[in-house]
């Protein structure tokens, strides 16, 4: 619950606070001579500025680095996936999702299955089973959806249909989780998607491989399912960790997604599985290829919690250019600049994105308050009419220890 409005007071200096427990904004600081009996001077509010510019800059920078953390295990698993299919012969999208499955069962399924109370893996299933098993399923078709597709339509179509994913995500925040963008923000959208289709019409000049294109629609609608389901599970795993926990959401995901990928490798793909050449070096491969999605699995939630969805989607469209730079090495790509200007066109948009925060608007009809840090906080009052306020709470019974903040 938001406490009532209190009646306006001498502002006091806050009581020292560990880091990142109190959020401001520039605006926030009082101006010379208002209310607070213009206890801060005109030299010690633009120090409070610059170092708060100086706060926000390197918010940015550690967005974009984390983003790019994610392509790059990303490219690891599209590398280990393509040695697998072309000089292996070994097609088998569902049973390497099996193998990421387990692996979060293993490790995040049964953390949930030693917790005590309501964190319990039982007491969660009580309450929620039926919502995480529709998300599991959800995860599992939108990989194998993307993966059917190169079967079908060309590099390229998918390439570029998979940016639809950004469209979904945002439409999706817009609705259910009420984040509100500004003019900035879909400026940074729209140069990011002009960089993908750079690098889109460099694969066609370089003569890169293209793939079968025998069943274009098909293929393409595929690509356009899978990338709308990927949208659904972003923003659906963004409301999670920030409500709930990050370590329930991939205990979840790891029970039911081995549950209904293993299902389905039963039905679908045991012949492709028998007809797999094992070997140690195949070993190897799965085992890296299960290690990179392992990894993205893990740290994606906490790069959305940092970020957001749409951040993290943008983040991911270098993901094909890391591949890229490594098969001019590996498979001998032929190399365009254009490459290079689609790499840094994504990275201009990327920081365009990051430049400035997006915030929520204020609904408790329809979005629930996010889970507040542990630590004293305060609350700092706004001295001019500005955008909705971003307000965070506790899901829990409010103490003194859980005081609100609130950002206006």
């Amino acid at each position: 619950m938001i406490p009532p409005e209190q009646p306006q007071q001498q502002l006091q200096p806050p009581p020292p606070a560990p880091p990142n427990h109190v959020v401001t904004t520039i605006e926030n600081l009082p101006a010379e001579g208002s209310g607070g009996g213009g206890s801060l001077s005109a030299s010690s509010r633009a120090g409070v500025r610059q170092r708060i510019r100086k706060v926000l800059n390197r918010e940015m920078l550690i967005s974009v680095a984390l983003g790019q953390v994610l392509s790059l295990l990303i490219c690891g698993i599209g590398l280990t996936s393509k040695y697998l299919s072309e000089d292996f012969h070994a097609n088998t999208p569902v049973f390497q999702s099996f193998l990421n499955y387990i692996l979060l069962f293993l490790v995040y399924t049964t953390t949930l299955a030693v917790r005590q109370g309501e964190e319990n893996l039982l007491a969660i299933l009580r309450r929620r089973w039926w919502k995480y098993m529709i998300l599991g399923l959800i995860d599992l078709e939108a990989n194998y959806l993307v993966v059917k597709a190169y079967q079908y339509t060309t590099l390229t179509s998918i390439q570029l249909l998979d940016c639809f994913v950004i469209p979904v995500v945002i439409l999706l925040s817009w609705f259910f989780l009420l984040i509100r963008y500004k003019a900035v923000h879909f400026l940074g959208i729209v140069v990011c998607i002009l960089g993908m289709g750079c690098m889109a019409g460099a694969d066609v000049l370089v003569g890169r491989h293209q793939g079968a294109g025998e069943n274009k629609l098909v293929g393409d609608l595929l690509v356009l399912g899978g990338a709308t389901l990927y949208g659904i599970s972003n923003v659906w795993e963004e409301y999670i960790i920030r409500t709930l926990s990050r370590v329930e959401f991939l205990g979840m995901i790891g029970l039911f997604g081995a549950f209904f990928s293993g299902i389905q490798l039963a039905i679908m793909e045991h012949k492709e599985l028998l007809k797999v050449p094992w070997d140690w070096q195949i070993g190897l491969l799965y085992v890296g290829f299960s290690a990179c999605m392992f990894g993205l699995y893990s740290f994606m939630p906490v790069v959305i919690k940092k970020t957001s969805a749409t951040s993290v989607n943008l983040s991911l469209l270098t993901a094909d250019l890391y591949s890229l730079f490594c098969g001019l090495f590996l498979f001998h790509y032929k190399f365009s600049g254009l490459y290079l200007l689609s790499f840094f066109t994504i990275l201009i948009g990327l920081v365009l994105y990051s430049s400035t925060s997006t915030y929520v608007a204020q609904d408790p009809r329809v979005y629930k308050q996010f889970r507040n840090p542990s630590g004293p906080v305060v609350d700092l009052p706004a001295t001019a009419q500005v955008e909705p306020s971003v307000t965070y709470t506790s899901l829990g019974q409010e103490t003194e220890e859980e005081p609100h903040v609130r950002v206006a």
